[in-house]
């Protein structure tokens, strides 16, 4: 691994732990900062697998309590029941869009020009939010009903449009179904390990011919880069929201989109040679 593609893997890996669970898109935000880096073809789709599961690891690592309490009151608590039936609810239909659009939505969409469209439109959906009353309901994720479940698994499949964000549609979703700051927050995160996992395996099955030997150690730099950043960034989003509102992201995706827009009007940066 030479110095320049150990850079590559940590500033991506830096990028992915960040954005991760942030509602400001980390496959946007991977799109344009791997373009700027000259990081694409094969070798990126299946560094973008391995650095994912090393975010994804980090909520699970934080989560651990919750996880560990819910398995073992599976036998016996109906509330653990109820939480997992709901998070099964919540990802099924990612499940079926996703293998459905998957393919032709990675071919069409996966480009920075999207991505910065996508940023801007989603910052002002989450304004118009924030900016609503707040009729809540479910003041934690014990409380959230499966109907509740169903409509943010809907909102989350609108994330397949690169630049929209997969935490930032199932926490404004939430927010917008009835659930408070904090839980839409934390359901959201609990959404992402199935949803991000199963992504992930079925990724890696289909491209497995991509993972070589010889990577494993650009692999490993960006996934333990991932898992630290992305423990970072749980951690200071959960203390954030506990007195802030959500519009200091929406007016940064705002201002980055418009950004990446600028830069394609004016001829700074030719995007569209961009490639997934």
């Amino acid at each position: 691994m030479d110095l320049w593609t150990a850079f590559q893997a940590l500033i991506l890996g830096v990028v992915e732990g960040l954005t991760e669970f942030l509602p400001i898109s980390s496959t946007g935000h991977q799109i344009i900062v791997a373009d700027l880096l000259d990081f694409g073809g094969e070798r990126a789709m299946a560094f973008n697998i391995i650095i994912q599961l090393g975010a994804i690891l980090a909520v699970v690592w934080e989560f651990r309590r919750k996880i560990f309490d819910v398995v073992i009151g599976l036998p016996t608590q109906p509330s653990a029941r109820r939480f997992t039936a709901n998070l099964l609810i919540a990802f099924l239909p990612a499940v079926v869009l996703g293998v459905i659009f998957a393919d032709l939505i990675h071919h069409y969409l996966f480009n920075p020009i999207t991505v910065a469209t996508a940023l801007v439109v989603g910052g002002i959906i989450m304004l118009w939010a924030e900016q609503r009353q707040h009729e809540v309901h479910a003041d934690t994720v014990d409380e959230i009903t499966w109907k509740d479940a169903l409509k943010v698994g809907f909102a989350q499949c609108l994330a397949m449009i690169p630049g929209t964000s997969r935490s930032g549609s199932t926490i404004i979703g939430g927010l917008l179904f009835g659930l408070s700051r904090k839980t839409a927050t934390e359901f959201s995160f609990f959404l992402a390990m199935p949803t991000m996992v199963g992504a992930a395996v079925y990724s890696g099955y289909k491209y497995h011919k991509l993972f070589v030997a010889a990577d494993f150690p650009v692999f490993a730099l960006g996934f333990v880069t991932a898992f630290i950043f992305a423990m970072i960034a749980v951690r200071g989003l959960l203390k954030f929201i506990a007195s802030h509102s959500y519009a200091a992201f929406a007016w940064y995706r705002i201002a980055f989109g418009l950004l990446i827009l600028a830069t394609w009007q004016f001829g700074w940066i030719d995007w569209t040679a961009a490639k997934p």
